[in-house]
């Protein structure tokens, strides 16, 4: 028996992964959202496909992410590969990557990731100031 996609805890998900609280989902949802509402409908099995699509867009990922997120398996296609691969995989790095090149690499990718964080950031202050100045 297959099990149901619950979207409404898939929402739920993604906007904690996102580091989102109800209230700010609420905000960027409209007017008519406040955070009780969000976590009724975060409640919800099913949710209705145009506001799935607006919630999606507020989180910035793919509606059919929420619909056909199933957190077993993913939870049991990440179990497998890391036992599967994982020590593998590493031993073939090790042996191909000079260490120097592996720092490097580890160095770049730190820095696009500081700046998307920083860009996140800056979303996030531009959201507050909005939410201030229209209080």
């Amino acid at each position: 028996m297959e099990q149901k996609i619950h979207e409404g805890r898939n929402i739920k998900r993604f906007r904690e992964m996102l580091g989102i609280k109800q209230d700010a989902l609420a905000y960027e949802l409209g007017e008519d959202w406040n955070q009780k509402k969000v976590s009724m409908l975060e409640q919800k099995e099913a949710i209705d496909e145009t506001l799935l699509e607006q919630i999606a867009a507020v989180l910035k990922i793919p509606a059919e992410a929420i619909q056909n997120f199933d957190e077993e398996k993913a939870v049991n296609l990440i179990s497998c590969n890391f036992s599967d691969n994982a020590m593998f995989n590493n031993r073939i790095e090790v042996q191909n990557n000079n260490p120097i090149d592996q720092i490097i690499q580890l160095h770049e990718e730190k820095i696009v990731l500081y700046e998307r964080m920083l860009k996140e950031k800056e979303e996030m202050m531009l959201r507050l100031e909005k939410l201030i100045n229209s209080k």
